[in-house]
């Protein structure tokens, strides 16, 4: 969901979507981790924002927990990053719908893995990904 969120927006006619200083209270605490880019965000992905903030007080409180932990992590990438996530995303959206089953699947089994050998994957993985030529 929040990969969805951050997916680039469709250029149209954009609706006008209020500053940081012009949300409610409740809308700046719910979206906190967003404060520091709100106002650089294009209209379309702050009215994505403003309707998950509209819902996020109906979502159990484990999900709220979890989506403002992805929304800090978000915060926190680089554009680079943040560019390279929206690829990955458009990527998968593209996927057959049952390779986008199995690759779930998969990400669901890494989930249950120890902490410690998830860590060893990704440090495989990034080691892979600096051997690697670029083009």
């Amino acid at each position: 969901m929040l990969l969805a969120l951050c997916a680039p927006a469709e250029p149209a006619g954009a609706p006008s979507t209020p500053s940081w200083s012009q949300l409610t209270q409740q809308q700046r605490s719910i979206l906190a981790p967003l404060e520091k880019d709100w106002d650089r965000l294009d209209p379309e992905r702050r009215q994505r924002w403003l309707a998950v903030a509209e819902h996020y007080p109906s979502m159990p409180p484990e999900r709220q927990q979890r989506f403002q932990q992805r929304m800090h992590e978000w915060s926190t990438l680089s554009p680079e990053e943040k560019e390279k996530a929206r690829e990955r995303y458009r990527k998968i959206r593209e996927l057959p719908p049952e390779k986008r089953k199995e690759l779930h699947q998969r990400w669901q089994e890494y989930q249950q893995l120890p902490e410690e050998q998830r860590r060893e994957f990704r440090e495989r993985r990034n080691k892979r990904g600096k051997d690697q030529p670029t083009n």
